[in-house]
């Protein structure tokens, strides 16, 4: 069962690899893979863009503790001038504490910088392969629209697409009917040549071949009879004399005259 499986698995994943060719257009999947690699390029500026942010955010921060230190320093002195020694030194401690974040603050910076510096030259390297892709998706699309162009005049030159075939078969059957169109005009000409057709005439309703040639003997036997009949009412020699000649006027039906 493990092997029919597997072999059952292979032939479905031909048969949808098959079905994905017939319906991939390439120019859709070259849009698609573009548009693909342009939102990339959006995520890394949004991304320097950020790392931006949070590094000028610091730096403000920074200046602001700058400026804290330099009063601090400043309220220091003023209370050394002062003879308050201790006021001086919960100052300079306060400015300690400030110039300990001040280089943390800087190499956050120092870090940030690194990364927009590192996030810009990826953006610049990502655009160039999207300017190029973009290019030779370009030339790759015309040369598919001129390629597909192109085979589609072929097949109709040579008759060779779907719909070529389909109007050929048309036109086989239409030649195949006509053909037969004039072979029974043909024949029917023939049998009327032939008196075919008087004889079928002739041939009563509900009658074949076999009553045609039975009414055909039964007339002939009737002729005979009568024939025979005729010849012995005028007697012996006489069925082989001449039959007189009617005159033209005399005799004849309608003459009003009898026959000498």
């Amino acid at each position: 069962m493990a092997g029919l499986g597997g072999r059952f698995s292979t032939v479905v994943k031909a048969k949808v690899s098959k079905l994905l060719n017939r319906a991939e257009d390439p120019s859709e999947t070259l849009e698609y893979g573009y548009q693909k690699q342009v939102e990339m390029l959006q995520d890394v500026k949004k991304g320097i863009a950020e790392v931006t942010t949070s590094k000028k955010r610091i730096q403000m921060q920074s200046q602001k503790m700058e400026a804290q230190v330099v009063k601090l320093d400043t309220q220091a002195r003023q209370a050394l001038a002062q003879n308050n020694e201790e006021l001086a030194r919960v100052a300079l401690e306060r400015k300690a504490g400030l110039q300990g974040e001040l280089q943390s603050l800087d190499t956050q910076v120092t870090e940030l910088e690194r990364q927009q510096e590192q996030l810009t030259q990826n953006e610049q390297k990502l655009r160039q392969k999207i300017e190029a892709f973009r290019t030779k998706k370009e030339v790759i699309k015309a040369q598919y629209s001129a390629a597909e162009a192109q085979v589609r005049i072929s097949e109709a030159a040579t008759g060779v697409g779907e719909q070529m075939a389909d109007l050929g078969l048309a036109i086989q059957r239409a030649e195949d009917k006509t053909e037969d169109m004039r072979a029974r005009a043909s024949a029917v000409e023939e049998l009327e040549a032939a008196g075919t057709f008087d004889d079928l005439s002739r041939i009563g309703p509900g009658q074949d071949d076999i009553d045609r040639q039975l009414a055909e003997l039964s007339t002939g036997s009737q002729v005979d009879s009568e024939l025979k009949r005729m010849k012995a009412e005028l007697g012996p020699g006489e069925g082989a004399a001449p039959a007189p000649q009617l005159e033209e006027g005399k005799g004849s039906p309608g003459s009003g005259e009898p026959a000498r």
